[in-house]
C-alpha cells in the first residue's frame, strides 16, 4: 500500500532492542528526535517570521528586506533535508508495499532489511557527495549577505548522518543473519560492479542509459523503498553507471530541487491546514455548507463535496482536506444512515478538486518546475474544480434519486443568518490569499504567511480552540510532512536531471510521435500517462518529472500551457484516488474507518465521472482560461 503523511509504518523491529542495547538505542533516538524537533521548529518559525516581516516592512514602511530571501532559503533547505530525515525516523515517508505485503514472512523480512541497507548506502554516498560540494563551493558567496554557498549543503550532510544512524538502528533491530547475509551480498555486488565497470559501462552508453535510471528506481519502489529514496537511487545509478558525471553533481542537483523561493509557501500551507483542523475553522466551514446545501437530494454527500471545495481553498493539502471534512462528516453520515463505503468514495473523489483550488501544493510545485505563473494557476483553477464538483454532485443526485433517499428539511432564515455570521471570518482566509496575490500585496509565499498568522489569531484568540501545546504539536507534524514532500521534490530534481541527460524527453517525444501533431490525442495520452504515474508515485514526483517535458510539447502544438497544466493536475489527482494503490483513497478509508476493498467498489462510478470531468475540462479550454483573461493574467 502507499504510505501517507501522518500514517505510521508498521514494520516490525523485534530483535536487538531489549536490555542495555535497547535502552541505549532508545536514549539515543530520543536525543536525536529532540534535537531535530528544536532545529525544525526554529527553522519553520524563523522562516515564517522573516517572510511575514518582509511583507509588513514593504507594505507599511515601503522598505523591502532584500536580505530576507537568503535566510528563508536556508530555512527551507533545513526543513527539506532534516525534515525529510525526521519524517523517515517517524516512518512517515510515502512508499508502496502492496507487493511485499503479499510475500511470505521470510521474504517480506528480507525486503525490509534490504530497504534499510539501500537507505544506508544512499546516505553514505550522498553524504560524501555533499561534503565534496561543501568544500568545492567554499569560495562562492551569496549576493546579499555574502554567505558561503556551500553552507546550503550543511542540512543535506546532517540529514544523511541522521538517515545513516536511523538505518543502522533499524538494522540492529532486525533478524541478524538476514542483515549479515544481505549486507555482505550488497557489498560484494557493488565491489564486483566497480571492478568490472570498464566492461559493462559501454553497454549503457547512449539510449541504454535510461535503463540505468528506471530499473533501480522501479525495482526499489516495488520492494518498499520510500519514493524520495527510490528517486535518489535511480539518479545515483546513473551517476555511477555512466562514469561521466562527477559525484559532486549528485548533491548539487538534489540541493537545487528545493532552491526555489516559490516552495517556501509549501510549509505555510501545510501549517495553515493544521491550524484549520485543530482550531475549529474547518468545523465551522462544514457547518456553514451544511446549512446551505444539506437540503439538496443526496443531502450530506452533497455537503461533503461542497465542503471539500471550500476547505481546499484554505489548506492547500488534499490529505488535510480529507482529514478535516471526513472527520467532521463521518459520524453525522453514520447517524443519518448513509452507506459508509459510498461516503468514503465521495470523500476521496471530491478531493480531486483540491488539485486546482488555490492554494494548492501541486500548483506550487508545478509553478516551481515550469515557467507558469503561480498567480495565473491559482485563478485558472477555480472553474475547472467547480466543473469536477458539479459532475460529482450530479452523480450523487441521480444515485440518491434512484435509491429514493429522503431530503433534509430546508433551514430557517435564522439558521441561515447564524451560519453565515459564523462562517464570515473563516472565509476571509481565501480572500486574503487570492486578493493579496491579485492586488500585488505579495507573492504566494508572502501571502501564505499572512494566512498562517490570520489562522493563528482566529483559532487561538477568537475561537480559543488552539492551545500552545496543540500548536507546537502541529508545527512538529507540519515539519515532518513538509520535509517528506520537499525531500521527494529534491530527489525528483536529481532524478529528472539524469533523465534529461539520458535524453528521455527526446525519446518520449518520439514515442508520442503518432499523437504529436494532434492536440486531442496528445492531451488524451498525457491524461492517461498522468493518471497512471500519479497512481504509482503519489502525484508530485510524477508532476516534477513529466510536467517540464510535456508542457513545452503542448506549447509547440498550440495548446495553452496554462490550460494543459490544469488538466495535468486534475489527471494527477484522479491517479491519487485510483484503487487499489491510490494514496489518497487510503487516507479516506482511514478517516471513514472502512476497508479499501469495499470502498474500491463504491469508487467505480465516481472514477467514471472524474474521467468524464477531466475530459470536459480538457476539451473546453474556456473553463480554464476565462478567469485569467478577465484578470489580465498570462495564460
Amino acid at each position: 500500500m502507499n504510505h501517507l503523511p501522518g500514517e505510521r509504518d508498521t514494520v516490525p523491529e523485534t530483535e536487538g532492542q531489549g536490555g542495555i542495547n535497547g535502552t541505549m538505542q532508545s536514549s539515543r533516538a530520543t536525543a536525536i528526535d529532540q534535537t531535530l524537533t528544536v532545529i525544525l521548529v526554529s527553522a519553520l518559525l524563523g522562516e515564517l517570521g522573516v517572510v511575514f516581516l518582509n511583507v509588513l516592512s514593504r507594505s507599511v514602511l515601503g522598505i523591502s528586506m532584500q536580505w530576507a530571501n537568503e535566510p528563508a532559503e536556508m530555512a527551507l533547505s533545513t526543513i527539506a533535508f532534516l525534515g525529510g530525515a525526521f519524517a523517515y525516523r517517524r516512518r512517515e515517508h510515502a512508499f508502496i508495499r502492496s507487493l511485499t505485503e503479499a510475500l511470505p514472512p521470510v521474504f517480506r523480512r528480507a525486503c525490509h532489511v534490504f530497504v534499510e541497507l539501500l537507505v544506508l548506502t544512499l546516505a553514505m554516498t550522498m553524504g560524501f557527495s555533499a561534503i565534496k560540494f561543501l568544500f568545492g563551493r567554499w569560495g562562492q558567496l551569496t549576493p546579499t549577505l555574502s554567505i558561503h554557498v556551500s553552507w546550503f549543503a550543511l542540512p543535506l550532510i546532517l540529514s544523511m548522518i541522521v538517515l545513516a544512524v536511523t538505518a543502522i538502528e533499524r538494522l540492529l533491530g532486525q533478524h541478524r543473519p538476514t542483515v549479515f547475509a544481505l549486507g555482505c551480498g550488497l557489498v560484494l555486488v557493488v565491489l564486483l560492479l566497480v571492478l568490472t565497470s570498464d566492461i559493462w559501462q559501454p553497454w549503457f552508453a547512449g539510449e541504454a542509459a535510461v535503463v540505468l535510471i528506471l530499473v533501480p528506481f522501479l525495482g526499489s519502489l516495488l520492494i518498499g523503498l520510500p519514493v524520495g529514496f527510490a528517486l535518489l537511487l535511480g539518479a545515483l545509478a546513473f551517476f555511477f553507471g555512466s562514469g561521466t558525471m562527477p559525484i559532486i553533481t549528485f548533491a548539487q542537483t538534489t540541493i537545487s530541487g528545493v532552491n526555489n523561493f516559490v516552495l517556501l509557501a509549501l510549509p505555510f500551507f501545510i501549517l495553515a491546514a493544521v491550524i484549520m483542523n485543530d482550531g475549529g475553522i474547518s468545523l465551522r466551514l462544514v457547518r456553514l455548507v451544511q446549512v446551505f446545501v444539506g437540503h439538496f437530494r443526496g443531502g450530506l454527500l452533497q455537503v461533503m463535496v461542497v465542503s471539500m471545495y471550500v476547505v481546499s481553498g484554505l489548506s492547500g493539502s488534499k490529505s488535510a482536506d480529507v482529514a478535516a471534512v471526513g472527520s467532521v462528516m463521518r459520524d453525522i453520515l453514520r447517524r443519518e444512515g448513509y452507506n459508509v463505503e459510498q461516503a468514503t468514495a465521495v470523500l476521496a473523489a471530491s478531493a480531486v478538486m483540491g488539485e486546482t483550488v488555490p492554494p494548492s501544493i501541486p500548483m506550487l510545485v508545478l509553478g516551481s518546475v515550469t515557467t507558469l505563473s503561480i498567480g495565473s494557476l491559482f485563478i485558472a483553477g477555480f472553474i475547472p474544480a467547480a466543473v469536477v464538483g458539479l459532475c460529482l454532485m450530479a452523480l450523487i443526485y441521480f444515485q440518491a434519486r434512484k435509491a429514493n433517499v429522503g431530503r433534509l428539511p430546508r433551514p430557517s432564515l435564522r439558521q441561515l443568518m447564524t451560519a453565515s455570521v459564523s462562517g464570515i471570518l473563516p472565509l476571509l482566509m481565501p480572500v486574503i490569499l487570492i486578493g493579496g496575490i491579485l492586488l500585488g500585496v505579495g507573492t504566494p509565499t508572502e501571502v501564505s504567511s499572512f494566512a498562517v498568522i490570520y489562522g493563528l489569531v482566529l483559532a487561538g484568540f477568537i475561537y480559543h480552540e488552539l492551545g500552545f501545546e496543540t500548536f507546537m504539536r502541529g508545527i512538529i507534524d507540519c515539519s515532518a510532512i513538509s520535509g517528506m514532500i520537499l525531500f521527494i521534490l529534491a530527489g525528483a530534481s536529481s532524478f529528472a536531471w539524469t533523465l534529461t541527460i539520458a535524453q528521455l524527453p527526446q525519446r518520449l517525444v518520439g514515442l508520442l510521435g503518432s499523437v504529436y501533431n494532434s492536440q486531442l490525442l496528445f492531451i488524451l495520452a498525457s491524461i492517461v500517462l498522468l493518471i497512471a504515474t500519479g497512481t504509482l508515485l503519489e502525484g508530485l514526483p510524477a508532476l516534477v518529472i513529466l510536467a517540464p517535458i510535456l508542457l513545452p510539447i503542448a506549447h509547440q502544438i498550440g495548446v495553452s500551457q496554462l490550460h494543459f497544466g490544469i488538466v495535468l493536475l486534475i489527471a494527477m489527482g484522479i491517479g491519487a484516488v485510483m484503487p487499489p494503490v491510490g494514496a489518497l483513497l487510503y487516507v479516506a478509508c482511514a478517516v471513514c474507518e472502512t476497508t479499501i476493498e469495499k470502498s474500491g467498489r463504491a469508487m467505480i462510478p465516481f472514477l467514471v465521472v472524474l474521467c468524464f470531468a477531466v475530459l470536459l475540462v480538457a476539451l473546453v479550454p474556456w473553463f480554464t482560461l476565462f478567469l485569467p483573461a478577465t484578470f489580465h493574467l498570462a495564460g
